[in-house]
Formats: C-alpha cells, structure tokens, sequence
C-alpha cells in the first residue's frame, strides 16, 4: 500500500480483505469512472484498484453528481466567497439555492453540460442545454424570454455533429414556444483538454401572467402565505406532492447509450422543455413550488425540500410511476430509481384544496399525462419516509449523488 497525504492507494487483487467500511463521500473508484457504493461498504473483488481520499482536498467526480457531497462542496467552499458585502436584496438570492435566482423582477439562470455520450435515445446535448436552461426558469414561476449559449469545442471535433447539435438546439427552443438564443461565445482548446464539447447555456425571465393569480389562489386557502415566487421554503404540512410523469428515463437512456453496463433498453430520455405545461397549471393556481428531479432524482428534490420547509415528507411507493423496462434495468444494475436523474419531469407541492384540479390540469397535457400524486408534506417528522408497496416504512436520505456522473 502507497499512500500520500491525501490518498490511500489499494492494489486489490489478491488481497484476502474482500470489504472496508469507508464513508460514501470519501470514495472514488477509477475502474470504469462511477462512484459507486453497496451499503457503505467497497467489495475489493469487483476492482482493480480502488484510491479512498483521507479528507476533502480534491475534487472528485462526486462533486458533480447533485448529491450530499457537491452540496456539502457549494456550502463550504463556494458560498462563503460571495455574501452579498454590497447589502443589495435580492428577492431570490444565490444562498437560497434555488434553481435560478431573482434580482428587480428579472428570473436569472445558468448552467453547463457535459454528458456523455453527446448524442443518447431521445435527446442530445444541444436539447438538453436548451430544455434544462428553460425549465429551470419556468420552475421558479417564471417565463423564459431569452438564451445565450457558449460553446468549448475539443480541436478534432467533427463539424458535422457540431450541426446536428446546432440543429437540435433551435428545434427545441421552437418547441419552448420560440425562445430565442441572442448572444454566445465559442471557444476552442487543444486535444485532450475538454471531452469533444461543453456547453453553457444561461437563461432570463420575468414573472409568469399566471403567477400572481396562483398566489392569490394559495392565500385563499392559507393567508400567510406571503411569498412572491414559487421557492422551497413555502412548503407546509398537508400539501401535496405529485410528479408530471415516470421517473428514472433520463438516467437508464444514458446508461444504456454508453454500452459499458452490460444491457441495451429501448428506453428513450424524457428530455424537453417543461414551460409550456407550467404555465398550464399555474393558471389553476394553488402550487406553492415546482422543481426538477435532475442529479440526484427524486431522492435529492425531497431532501432538499424537506431540509429547507423543515416538514417531512411520506411518499407512497406504488404511487410512483416508473416504467417497466427502467424497472427492469435497474433492477438487474443495482441502482436505486430515485436518485436517477430526470430532464423533463418536475414535481410539485400543491395545496389540499387545489391538489385534484391541478392533478386533472396536468394529465391534460402531453408532458404531464402520466402525474400521479405520490405523497404528502408532514409536521409529524422532518425527513423523507418511503412508504413500501407491502406496507413497510423506510427513511429516504440525501443520496451522495447521482449513481451515473456526467448525466447531464
């Protein structure tokens, strides 16, 4: 064994030590590029070599993957940089965490994507880039006005996908209701220092028509409610929660795309833009917050809702729609369907009073047709309990990220 002051080095084979108990954020496994744990516990058997980091002084794939360690990474190490010294408010501020942030009425957003493989059943990067930006806007209450997109080209890449990526971005910004992108920046770098393309794509927004009316719908039923846009924190006891559709596609597309886990699905990404079907709802008013199920999936959404109301959350297992060929991928892989990521379903916390009309709205879309309502918020607890098709109870924790990385 070779060690340095950050790295413990174990050439597996042949040690007759098939496990060690190590903590899941201080893993990294290089054999085939997954962070993967089994119950906290490594099997040696399964890898070649396996590093296990002493302590936080590098950045591993894990910091990437929406989880409990890129959260843990953004608070402590990201946060503290920018505390707003100017005293300036902002009505949703970057320490609130959310989706986009919101400063003089303008709905700001911004994010990069580095999946893998670029082109994957049902989408590619340039839709995702699009769809992801625009949702992320839309979740807040907002409409999405316009795009800008910045491009990093590996040298080599072929001209002729750079198109159909081009091609594909457009499409989706059509089918976002003509969502224009009106600036950019390209960028290319030599072989070797990016992974054929990274794009950035940043997004603005004003407050949705239907919003205002949302709000007042919600203060009918609960008159302290004095929140102007549509954040985690205005999560109560008795609200609904319900997701626009099955979960876990986005996550068992790419999987299968890739070719090295050792199964093929005709499964296809849900990647779209979700705007459209928000608005739709919004109109019947009484959601008190909408949000995305990307890295880490549901487990993470419900986490970070949970932590941030400071209600519990019991979900109610068979009322999740999943479908049967993801079931079956997973199944055989081992990974659990509520920390895969999501790119064109959304979930939301609706009010009691207002839960079935929004239910029937939502089914009434093409993005939504599949809803479902699939828990409650709760004062009877502060975490996310999973109530088992046979009747069981199991708490639902933080996962420490996505199972698969570079998934968007």
């Amino acid at each position: 064994m070779r060690t340095n002051p950050s790295l413990i080095f174990y050439p597996t084979s042949g040690i007759n030590r098939p496990t060690i108990k190590v903590a899941p954020y201080q893993i990294q496994l290089f054999a085939d590029s997954l962070s993967q744990k089994v119950n906290n516990y490594i099997d040696f058997r399964r890898f070649p070599y396996l590093f296990i980091l002493r302590k936080d002084t590098m950045i591993t794939l894990a910091h990437g993957a929406g989880g409990a360690v890129m959260h843990k990474m953004i608070k402590g190490v990201i946060l503290k940089h920018f505390n707003n010294s100017s005293g300036k408010i902002f009505e949703v501020p970057l320490d609130s965490l959310e989706d986009a942030g919101v400063a003089d009425g303008t709905v700001f957003t911004t994010d990069s994507y580095t999946v893998k493989p670029l082109f994957f059943p049902g989408g590619d990067i340039g839709r995702l880039a699009v769809a992801g930006t625009l949702n992320d806007i839309a979740v807040l209450g907002a409409e999405p006005l316009a795009l800008s997109s910045a491009l990093i080209i590996e040298e080599g890449f072929a001209i002729d996908d750079l198109e159909k990526i081009m091609e594909s971005m457009n499409l989706t910004c059509e089918e976002a209701g003509g969502v224009g992108i009106i600036t950019g920046d390209t960028k290319v770098v030599e072989r070797g220092a990016v992974d054929n393309l990274i794009i950035n794509t940043s997004a603005i927004g004003t407050k949705s028509e239907f919003l205002d009316r949302n709000i007042s719908i919600i203060k009918k039923f609960r008159p302290s409610f004095n929140s102007a846009w549509l954040v985690d924190t205005n999560i109560k006891g008795g609200d609904k929660i319900m997701i626009s559709g099955t979960i876990g596609d986005h996550g068992c597309a790419i999987m299968s795309a890739r070719g090295s886990y050792g199964f093929e699905s005709n499964i296809e990404s849900d990647v779209r833009p979700l705007n459209k079907m928000i608005s739709s709802v919004l109109e019947i008013g009484g959601i008190v917050n909408i949000k995305d199920p990307t890295r880490g999936g549901l487990s993470n959404l419900l986490n970070e809702w949970s932590e941030k109301s400071h209600m519990g959350i019991m979900l109610q297992e068979d009322k999740v729609p999943i479908k049967e060929g993801v079931r079956a991928a997973l199944g055989f892989l081992g990974v659990d369907v509520f920390e895969l990521s999501n790119e064109g379903k959304v979930c939301f916390a609706v009010i009691a009073e207002m839960a079935d009309e929004v239910l029937q709205a939502l089914r009434q879309t093409k993005e939504g047709k599949d809803a479902m309502i699939i828990g409650e918020a709760t004062e009877e607890f502060d975490v996310v309990v999973l109530e088992t098709a046979v009747g069981g109870k199991r708490i639902i924790r933080e996962s420490a990220g996505d199972p698969v990385p570079r998934i968007c």
